[in-house]
């Protein structure tokens, strides 16, 4: 059995990457046994280029990596961060090679659960710019964020100052916890963790609505390419 090479964009941040890196490994060992792993090739991304550009002008070191990931034999390319799909069809309409969308396998498992709304948290760039919900919307999925600019701001920070660096404060949790359930409150079926760095904050234990881990559904469904054929 052959399996496919995936090429990983990652270090956006490292600290997810490593999730995205045990997540693929384990699921590939899980369907083939023995000692069949990913055959996988990352390039990983210093994250303070990206924080010097913005992520709104990001897109020659993005493209830059799909562009070794290519050279490398890669035969599909998976951006490990769901911030970096602001380029993501610009990207695969430029390198020629699959991308696994971590919005459209996401909106795929929200529509298995027959949900019509959700609440989504991210970066202030996933959840205030149209690439995200757009997305999901084309999937027949209403999208929710929180109203308040000063909310939206605060989930920015903690995501790029304590969760970028593996900090994990219990007092951050209860505030998202907060903020989730008022998306509840406002009519979310379910919860899109859509930044690969919250799940590090929050699970599915934390609430009673179904919530949508977007690094390990992404992960699966790379696991599912991968062994393809």
């Amino acid at each position: 059995m052959k399996l496919k090479k995936i090429g990983l964009v990652g270090g956006i941040s490292w600290i997810s990457t490593l999730d995205y890196y045990k997540f693929i490994n384990e699921g590939i060992n899980q369907k083939l046994g023995g000692l069949n792993f990913a055959e996988c090739i990352i390039y990983s991304l210093n994250f303070a280029d990206i924080q010097e550009k913005t992520w709104e002008n990001s897109y020659e070191l993005l493209l830059n990596a799909c562009q070794s990931l290519k050279k490398s034999g890669a035969e599909a390319v998976v951006l490990c961060a769901n911030t970096a799909h602001l380029f993501a069809d610009q990207l695969e309409e430029e390198i020629q090679l699959p991308f696994i969308h971590i919005v459209t396998e996401t909106a795929k498992e929200i529509n298995k659960n027959r949900l019509k709304t959700i609440g989504l948290l991210g970066t202030i760039f996933t959840m205030e710019m149209d690439f995200y919900s757009k997305k999901l919307e084309s999937f027949g999925i209403q999208v929710l964020t929180p109203e308040k600019q000063k909310i939206r701001d605060y989930v920015q920070f903690t995501v790029k100052e304590e969760l970028g660096r593996g900090i994990v404060n219990q007092k951050t949790k209860e505030r998202y916890i907060e903020i989730v359930n008022d998306l509840i409150d406002r009519g979310a079926e379910g919860l899109v963790l859509g930044c690969t760095e919250i799940p590090l904050l929050l699970s599915q234990a934390d609430f009673s609505i179904p919530v949508f881990d977007t690094t390990k559904i992404h992960s699966d469904a790379v696991v599912n390419y991968a062994v393809s054929f």
